[in-house]
């Protein structure tokens, strides 16, 4: 029997990234079909594949012990679970909207109707700023729910604006939330040796692709004369390996960078003396 049972989303811009990662990190969660439930029996797991809105309510319950959905999901959910990790994918943005001019702070929604599909979230959203609005819950877009009269404003998601742009409405104040995908888990005080031993393997793992992610493998030949210049540009996670080369007066020097910076570093390097700059990327890793 497996010990950890993992929901994932089974559509939606989460679920392809998701599945990714996860495998990025060594487990096996591909589906030769439209399996609801895959087994990897190497890394004890049960991969569920469930609806993105689902999941925190199975974890949060406690049928299942962890899953992946976004963060707005988890806080629109009527079962807690918690957060443990952000994955850094399915970035989004959450603003109020309305017809430019009618509505131009928040200030402005105490008593008006406002269509979400996150009704939850808005609402503590609201209480949190002390304000009282009629919230109008719509499954899918609500782009519309204004010019058809349903509501006065829209709290929704937003990326390009595009959308909101083309159905008359302009986003007002700062963003309700900023969600990404996340890992949660159920009550940790529920949870099993076993499983939570899993759960750590897990986020280990995970934090591993994420790191590896977001460094690179800088490898380069420096001068003895120009060492100490080079390390305080690539000072590593812990310190750069140094290894002697074969020519007299010069080391091979090994170290991790962030992945934005490897290319300003590159030519830092390269003014200091360096030669022979490679840079390569990681798989996965534990720091």
């Amino acid at each position: 029997m497996a010990s950890l049972r993992f929901a994932l989303p089974n559509k939606g811009s989460l679920s392809e990234p998701a599945a990714r990662m996860l495998s990025e990190a060594g487990y096996r969660v591909s589906r030769s079909g439209r399996e609801l439930i895959v087994a990897d029996k190497a890394n004890g797991v049960q991969f569920f594949f469930l609806r993105p809105r689902d999941i925190a309510v199975y974890v949060g319950e406690g049928s299942l012990d962890v899953g992946i959905t976004g963060r707005d999901l988890l806080l629109d959910s009527t079962i807690a679970a918690d957060e443990i990790l952000p994955l850094g994918f399915g970035r989004a943005s959450f603003y109020f909207a309305g017809v430019p001019g009618a509505i131009s702070d928040v200030s402005e929604l105490a008593g008006r109707r406002i269509a979400t599909s996150y009704p939850k979230l808005v609402r503590r959203h609201l209480e949190d700023q002390g304000i009282k609005a009629d919230l109008v819950r719509l499954d899918g877009a609500v782009e519309t729910a204004v010019e058809l009269g349903v509501a006065d404003a829209i709290a929704d998601v937003v990326e390009t604006g595009i959308t909101l742009k083309t159905s008359g409405l302009a986003t007002f104040g700062d963003p309700i939330l900023r969600s990404e995908a996340v890992l949660i888990q159920r009550d940790a005080t529920r949870v099993d040796a076993e499983t939570a031993e899993a759960v750590e393997v897990l986020v280990r793992r995970l934090k591993g692709v994420l790191i590896a992610r977001s460094y690179v493998i800088l490898d380069f030949d420096c001068p003895t004369s120009a060492q100490e210049e080079a390390f305080k540009l690539v000072p590593g996670i812990e310190a750069p390996t140094v290894s002697p080369l074969a020519r007299e007066g010069w080391v091979a020097v090994r170290s991790l960078v962030p992945r934005h910076d490897a290319p300003k570093i590159m030519d830092q390097l390269w003014n200091v003396g360096a030669r022979a700059i490679l840079v390569s990327s990681l798989d996965t890793c534990r720091i």
